[in-house]
């Protein structure tokens, strides 16, 4: 397993990938329960939204391995030097 990188910027975009991945997923929740109670209308729209984060969710991970490739660890000073 890679180590984790010292920034926080990695570990910020990955807790929030998760807060929206948790989101869409409540949000699917509510609007098949909306489908099932007769609003397909609203459902439906509901899905379109939900399209989106679904299609940016492949990048956002994409994103987030090569960010973590591109990392290296800082150098830790010599005692010598």
């Amino acid at each position: 397993m890679p180590s984790i990188p010292d920034d926080l910027t990695y570990t910020l975009l990955y807790r929030f990938n998760q807060n929206i991945m948790a989101l869409g997923c409540a949000i699917e929740e509510i609007g098949v329960w909306i489908d099932q109670r007769g609003s397909a209308d609203v459902s439906d729209r509901i899905d379109d939204h939900l399209t989106v984060i679904t299609a940016n969710s492949d990048f956002i991970a994409q994103a987030m391995a090569d960010l973590m490739a591109r990392w290296e660890p800082k150098e830790e000073a010599s005692p010598e030097d």
